[in-house]
């Protein structure tokens, strides 16, 4: 698959990219895809989520009724579960929500995230960019001249790249990542993945078989 190179003005540079077929050209997995993207979010969850059980209530520990008796239903002290500002059952702890996910299968699951942007057409490709000072609204003439300034934007770049970073920081729907950096849920939440020209080898680099 070959796609043509652009330049900041969204001009054909004559320049063509080859895309890798054992990347971009594969039937994509779309149960890998869920696990990827599973994994991601659970390790964006912190996990810090708490409620106290009755042994870390403070209050008296006095029996309040007789067990029998009464007409309602038994209870203990005033921490009891079954009264008002008393502890929860079974409450919420602080846990970890990762889990363990082999390396090809997230490989696997980059390169099925790839496939389904190049089957969708929702790849462009441009020269590397830097800006001279960071400026938002350079970002946004450039994502018009792109015509992807409606759509959700990942542009990759092949290194750190302070400006281009702080130009579309600013910006709702625009992502800037690096290369080296990319995973799943963000190559499938994007309306448009914006590579750059030196970016294409170090994603073939990094997820080559």
């Amino acid at each position: 698959m070959e796609l043509s190179v652009l330049d900041k003005n969204g001009k054909e540079t004559g320049k063509k990219v080859s895309l890798n077929d054992a990347i971009y050209g594969i039937e994509p997995n779309e149960h890998v895809l869920w696990l990827d993207v599973k994994l991601y979010l659970a390790n964006q969850r912190q996990g810090t989520h708490k409620t106290k059980e009755r042994s870390e209530l403070s209050g008296s520990t006095r029996k309040l009724i007789r067990q029998k008796g009464g007409g309602g239903a038994r209870r203990g002290d005033i921490n009891s579960p079954v009264l008002v500002g008393g502890a929860r059952v079974f409450g919420p702890k602080p846990r970890d929500y990762s889990f363990k996910l082999n390396k090809k299968v997230r490989v696997l699951a980059r390169k099925s995230a790839l496939a389904t942007k190049a089957k969708e057409n929702q790849i462009v490709v441009i020269e590397d960019l830097s800006f001279d000072a960071p400026k938002t609204k350079d970002f946004v003439a450039l994502a018009k001249n792109l015509q992807v300034a409606d759509k959700k934007i990942l542009l990759v770049l092949p290194d750190q790249n302070k400006n281009v970073y702080l130009s579309a920081r600013n910006l709702e729907r625009v992502k800037v990542v690096r290369a080296s950096d990319i995973n799943t849920y963000s190559i499938l939440n994007c309306t448009s993945l914006v590579l750059a020209e030196s970016s294409v080898a170090i994603i073939d680099n990094l997820l080559k078989a």
